[in-house]
Order: C-alpha cells, then sequence, then structure tokens
C-alpha cells in the first residue's frame, strides 16, 4: 500500500487535505501541516511500508483513533 493510501485508511476522518505534487529526482517527503515529517532527501532511502503511517500516527498523538475505532 502507499503511504497516501495508509493515511486515507487509518486517518481519512483526520484528513482535511492530502496533496500528491509531482517533484524531479525521485523526491520523497511528506509534509503535515507545514512540518516535514519524512524526507528521502534527508534519509537517503524512501520510506519503509507503513513508515510515513507511524510518523504520522506519532504526530497526530495517541487520542486520534484510527478510521473505524473512534
Amino acid at each position: 500500500m502507499s503511504a497516501a493510501s495508509d493515511l486515507l485508511s487509518d486517518y481519512q476522518h483526520v484528513i482535511t487535505d492530502l496533496r500528491l505534487v509531482t517533484g524531479d529526482n525521485g523526491v520523497f517527503s511528506v509534509t503535515v501541516d507545514g512540518d516535514v515529517i519524512y524526507s528521502k532527501a534527508q534519509t537517503g532511502r524512501h520510506a519503509e511500508p507503513g513508515e510515513v503511517l507511524d510518523l504520522f500516527t506519532g504526530l497526530i498523538g495517541p487520542d486520534v483513533p484510527r478510521y473505524g475505532q473512534e
């Protein structure tokens, strides 16, 4: 599953805007409210499956349930 699909599957009830923006040279970064939570340029690798979802979950905190569990 892609990072976007993971995020929408689990947190569609709290995400108000999700954009996929194409970039050059294999750019892959995820920004939430202006803060970069994952950057391929910084890590030197693509995110592992579920890694972006885990980072997002950590960012919003344990009080926000996943979709369908609220």
